[in-house]
């Protein structure tokens, strides 16, 4: 059996706003918009012109800001952050958005992705004189901008990006002028928007619908834009590459109401679920999907299939994240509290359970038993993504193969470990299919590494850092 470990999380999401006379506000309603990117931590930073004001915690944004925090963060600019701790781990010291103080000009940092050559460039900055404050990997980005001297920020942080590799997306505010910017792959989704005459950013489309703003165009990798009281202006840092979004953030990660890279989560996910049920036919009686993420692939399926689609299993989304669990049977009930089966819909039918992944094996084997316990006479397990055989280095929390159980078990192998009694997976043509559609790769790929290992990316490269100089 194997080891009982959490699923798949994020990292985190971003939020950004120049010009608004209410800059802490739309911030705090923009991350409540992408609170599911991230629940260790949050934090805002606004600026009035002449200084930074910070307020954050470790909790959700509700409970960080509780008592008219927002309010108090007075200024015309604010960036954002909430976070799930990957690399560094938790802890306050690690919530962002990071500040850093000198004596010309102060920044603070809000970061999504991951550095996968930060180990070595902490090693390097350690040995020429740095002492690093957090365990998090974003804080070197701040280290390598404040090595560059007296320059224009905006070269101190092209001169920074040019030495950082992985999947970035960013925000950097000072008390003058706004940063963004993606790397040269675009890993990770970042957006920018509008709200009457101020500029907004957001990893997610749908917290400009939140806010009221109007969406206008994606970041482009490689990018990094500058908005001050002068307005808005862009320049690439780096050659922008071939595009590979985070193909996860279709399957799993971004919300359905959501357009990344010019594609709906949702239209992509019911797509996805349509080329299942061509790769994977079955004889059933009903097709359910896990929720939330997997109920737009269910429909897609059920469509394709011509098997009616039913809500055969339920959230109950009043239960908190259950940590006290000392025992195997209580484990089980922690999963019944979350997820109930609808006996009336399950019960004498052969069921199609349709979700979006098995990262490790456990909930799938649960959720499984919870319908045959319902009454399902036969339980039949379709994944809407391939399955995921190599680590995430940029990002998501698989970060050995031992936690994955498609890189250690057959699919036979794992059929009978969760107790299914069919189990396929979309292939990895299907998936990309479902996103791409036809579009050019250069603008509109997808990365699929930890299905194919395939990274987009060196892993670990061995990068220098320039000597410093006066």
């Amino acid at each position: 059996m194997l080891a009982e470990i959490k699923g798949l999380n994020e990292e985190c999401g971003v939020f950004a706003i120049w010009g608004h006379e209410k800059a802490a506000e739309m911030t705090y309603y923009g991350l409540h918009a992408l609170q599911h990117r991230g629940q260790e931590g949050a934090g805002i930073v606004t600026t009035d012109g002449e200084k930074l004001h910070t307020h954050k915690g470790v909790g959700l944004i509700n409970d960080v800001f509780s008592t008219g925090e927002v309010s108090r963060l007075q200024g015309h600019a604010a960036i954002g952050h909430v976070r799930y701790a990957t690399q560094g781990g938790g802890g306050f010291e690690n919530v962002q958005p990071l500040v850093f103080r000198s004596q010309t000009t102060s920044m603070a940092l809000a970061h999504n992705g991951n550095l996968v050559n930060a180990h070595a460039l902490k090693s390097q900055l350690e040995a020429q004189g740095s002492i690093l404050q957090t365990t998090s990997d974003t804080e070197v980005i701040a280290h390598l901008v404040k090595r560059s001297g007296n320059v224009p920020m905006e070269d101190a942080i092209s001169s920074a990006l040019s030495m950082i590799k992985g999947a970035y997306a960013f925000s950097i505010l000072t008390e003058d002028q706004l940063f963004i910017g993606l790397d040269p792959r675009g890993l990770r989704p970042l957006s920018i928007g509008r709200l009457g005459d101020a500029y907004v950013v957001a990893s997610e489309t749908c917290a400009f619908d939140l806010i009221g703003a109007t969406y206008e165009r994606e970041v482009k990798p490689g990018e990094l834009i500058i908005i001050d009281e002068n307005g808005f202006r862009t320049k690439q840092f780096t050659s922008p590459l071939e595009r590979t979004l985070c193909s996860m953030e279709y399957v799993y990660f971004s919300r359905p109401d959501s357009d990344l890279n010019e594609k709906n989560v949702h239209a992509s996910r019911k797509t996805m679920g349509k080329q299942l049920a061509i790769e994977s036919k079955v004889e059933a009686d009903v097709v359910t999907g896990v929720p939330d993420s997997s109920i737009s692939a269910a429909i897609g399926f059920s469509e394709e299939a011509g098997i009616p689609y039913e809500l055969g299993l339920i959230k109950n989304r009043y239960v908190g994240r259950t940590f006290i669990q000392p025992s195997q049977e209580l484990r089980e009930q922690g999963v019944k509290m979350k997820l109930s089966a609808v006996r009336g819909i399950v019960e004498g039918k052969r069921v199609v359970m349709v979700d979006d992944s098995i990262v490790r094996g456990t909930t799938s084997r649960r959720i499984v038993r919870l319908l045959k316990e319902a009454g399902a006479t036969e339980v039949h397990v379709r994944i809407a993504s391939p399955p995921i055989q190599n680590p995430c280095y940029y990002g998501i929390d698989t970060s050995t193969t031992g936690e994955l159980i498609a890189a250690n078990h057959s699919i036979e192998e794992m059929r009978e470990i969760i107790g299914a009694d069919s189990l396929s997976f979309l292939s990895t043509e299907g998936l990309e299919a479902s996103i791409v559609e036809g579009r050019d790769r250069q603008q509109h790929g997808v990365c699929q590494a930890c299905f194919t290992g395939n990274y987009p990316t060196e892993i670990y490269p061995d990068t220098v850092i320039p000597a410093y100089k006066e």
